[in-house]
């Protein structure tokens, strides 16, 4: 089986998708992104490359024998004047900033087109780590009130509302109020936000009133940037006076599930997962 090539930012899911792909005895190679090298991903078979040298990502892949390629892990959205691009990288650089220029959703297709036409199959996470999805149904906690799933529907119609112009993936609700939406920030940073509201307008550790929902934008390339919910996020959502956290049914990766059911539960929280035809 040829080894699976990862294209790995920050954060805990490439390292699962790594460790999931050698448990199946597919075996890895990672290209860990300069700038952005999960420490976690050190010891395993690969390189580290800057996110404009895609010649020299091509050449490595096809040396180690890759067919497949994931992407995962945290990367920014990065400054185009400050890329060093080697010659591949240097021919491809127009067409990538007009992608851009079109937003963040064209601009991850554009990265898989260029995968794809140099004869690799671009895979998704949850394909290439198929146990970080979840289907529908309460995953943690208790199942949610009634006036809970009213929030966690408006919630959910909200995140398609803003994802429809590829602004973000989450929303947060309470009481039928919404109290933020994600953008550029991240969901680290909208419940941070969230936190520092007027308490009488959002939850407490006492009192948790309000939701969150992260769902796929609708015409999101899902190969790329699925929605995550990690242990961070139910701390955050915690310190945010949260009752909650909807997703997407299989449209969310959900990093070290058991640990954050666990967690989710002695905080108080639920997990749900609702149907992908809401609202």
């Amino acid at each position: 089986m040829a080894p699976l090539g990862i294209i790995a930012g920050l954060g805990d899911l490439p390292v699962q998708v790594a460790d999931a792909a050698i448990e199946r005895g597919q075996g890895v190679f990672v290209l860990r992104l300069k700038g952005f090298e999960e420490p976690e991903l050190a010891g395993y078979p690969g390189i580290v490359a800057g996110i404009a040298e895609i010649g020299k990502a091509f050449k490595a892949f096809k040396q180690a024998g890759c067919e497949q390629i994931c992407f995962a892990g945290i990367v920014k959205r990065p400054d185009f004047q400050a890329l060093k691009p080697d010659l591949k990288g240097i021919s491809l650089l127009p067409k990538a900033l007009a992608a851009a220029k079109e937003g963040d959703d064209a601009l991850l297709s554009f990265l898989i087109q260029t995968f794809e036409n140099e004869g690799f199959e671009v895979i998704g996470a949850d394909q290439a780590a198929q146990s970080l999805t979840i289907s529908g149904g309460l995953f943690a906690g208790e199942m949610p009130s009634e006036s809970q799933m009213a929030d966690l529907k408006k919630a959910a119609e909200i995140a398609n509302v803003i994802g429809r112009h590829d602004i973000g993936q989450g929303a947060i609700v309470a009481d039928n109020l919404v109290l933020c939406v994600e953008a550029q920030e991240g969901t680290d940073e909208m419940l941070r936000r969230c936190a520092d509201l007027p308490k009488d307008i959002r939850g407490t550790l006492d009192a948790k009133r309000g939701v969150l929902v992260k769902r796929p934008k609708p015409n999101q390339e899902r190969r790329i940037d699925l929605p995550t919910i990690g242990m961070m996020t139910v701390e955050r959502a915690s310190e945010a006076g949260l009752a909650g956290i909807g997703f997407e049914a299989d449209g969310a990766l959900i990093l070290n599930a058991e640990q954050v059911k666990e967690r989710a539960e002695a905080l108080g929280l639920f997990l749900y997962g609702f149907p992908k035809d809401w609202p």
